[in-house]
């Protein structure tokens, strides 16, 4: 579960990305965040990866007040957590499988168990034919699957993902939301950060609508 409390955050006075934001995600939840550019979408899912920290608040994941987690547990937090993308952020001089596996490296996964989840997780996504290609021979929307197949080959609890279809043509858009929502049905719970009216309309059980670094909207649809 994932519990934010009063939290404000302010870069630049006299203006807040975020303001008196209090949000309860429940383990599983499918979720959109929405509003306009410039609303505290991604400040609000950086915060929850503690990529940022609040000017003021709490956020509990599980329990556990993750503003007071030592910095050299940070990595050991962000573990349960995956990311993903607008700009794919892939390493284009090295295979999709190299991109993949970098999660599962950094915690010292053995090479044979390794190549086990990168090729099934590749499986999940569609791309595992294509495994040993450079990102930059793949198309736009592949590109974007492997980000997905990265974030998720740990198997995380919370996938947070930062308009992932912004660059993708509705199409394209509508495969990879459909991608988000298959994981979500296997536990993991997912939040997306997206403008998109129409794949919102189409996808979303739970909707959040900020403006202005506040929460002007709530929908769920069971």
């Amino acid at each position: 579960m994932i519990e934010l409390f009063h939290i404000w955050k302010q870069y630049q006075k006299p203006y807040w990305a975020l303001s008196d934001v209090t949000l309860q995600i429940n383990d599983g939840d499918f979720y959109f965040i929405t509003g306009p550019s410039g609303s505290g979408k991604t400040t609000l899912l950086k915060t929850i990866f503690r990529e940022i920290l609040p000017t003021e608040g709490q956020i509990l994941i599980n329990g556990i007040n993750i503003l007071k987690v030592r910095d050299s547990r940070i990595y050991t937090l962000r573990r349960t957590m995956g990311l993903v993308f607008q700009d794919f952020r892939l390493m284009f001089h090295r295979t999709v499988f190299d991109n993949v596996a970098v999660p599962l490296q950094v915690i010292g996964v053995g090479r044979k168990e390794i190549r086990r989840r990168v090729f099934a997780t590749l499986q999940k996504v569609n791309l595992h034919q294509k495994m040993w290609e450079l990102p930059g021979r793949l198309s736009y929307g592949e590109q974007q699957r492997v980000a997905i197949a990265r974030a998720v080959v740990n198997n995380p609890e919370i996938i947070l993902a930062d308009e992932p279809t912004g660059n993708l043509d509705p199409e394209l858009a509508f495969e990879i939301i459909t991608l988000f929502k298959e994981i979500s049905k296997q536990g993991a719970t997912v939040i997306i950060g997206s403008h998109d009216r129409e794949l919102i309309r189409h996808f979303g059980d739970n909707i959040l609508f900020l403006q202005k670094g506040k929460i002007v909207g709530k929908e769920a649809h069971r």
